[in-house]
């Protein structure tokens, strides 16, 4: 998979993501969180009479609260994808410094390979999560629109996949503890990450994690 596909894609989805799934529920209902849904993410209320608004592979899928299913190629712009699909664009100008800075112009580039191993990563990562966290009071994973990770804290260490970023441009999945402790595992300013291709299923996460949160410990 070629790295610019990975990143345009993830751009592409990124602003999707902000601007069209998260945007509009957190105007709605005042939460930004989405979920991982098999195939890419969703939203976690309903709002604006859509049970259901999420990316499914290179569609944006819309499940009305009345009954009823639709889909949307993801293509166009940004603010023309929003307006077929009957969604006010953007919502969450102000609610944190980072993010895409999605704008109505930006055109959508999706690669169909590269939105699948985005999927994959995000799926991975909940998986790996839920696995990591049963029977704790750690909540689900979270997919977080502003650095468009999958992801959870538990004891105030950060546990997450992310689908890549401006320094890597592959997915990982990472650790992040409140202070960085001494030892070659914390491989980042954060704490330590590792690409997913070192992770070849979700048991390798989570031994990932688990291996994080016991150096964290001390």
């Amino acid at each position: 998979m070629a790295s610019r596909d990975l990143a345009t894609t993830r751009r592409s989805l990124h602003g999707v993501a902000e601007a069209i799934v998260a945007g509009p529920q957190y105007g709605a209902t005042g939460t930004m969180r989405l979920r991982q849904h098999p195939g890419g993410f969703g939203t976690v209320l309903p709002h604006s009479g859509f049970a259901l608004v999420a990316v499914v592979g290179t569609d944006l899928v819309l499940t009305r609260t009345a009954g009823g299913r639709s889909q949307l190629p993801l293509s166009g712009t940004l603010g023309e994808l929003a307006e077929a699909a009957g969604l006010e664009f953007g919502g969450l100008q102000g609610a944190y410094r980072d993010g895409s800075n999605p704008r109505p112009d930006q055109s959508i580039e999706i690669d169909p390979d590269a939105a699948a191993v985005l999927a994959d990563a995000w799926e991975r990562g909940a998986a790996a999560l839920r696995t990591f966290t049963a029977g704790t009071a750690a909540g689900e994973p979270v997919l977080w629109p502003e650095h468009f990770d999958i992801a959870l804290t538990m004891d105030a260490v950060n546990y997450g996949v992310s689908p890549g970023d401006e320094t890597s441009a592959d997915p990982y999945a990472y650790v992040g503890p409140p202070r960085l402790p001494e030892g070659d595992f914390w491989n980042e300013p954060f704490g330590a990450a590792r690409p997913l291709g070192e992770l070849p299923d979700a048991a390798a996460v989570v031994a990932f994690f688990a291996e994080g949160r016991r150096l964290a410990a001390g």
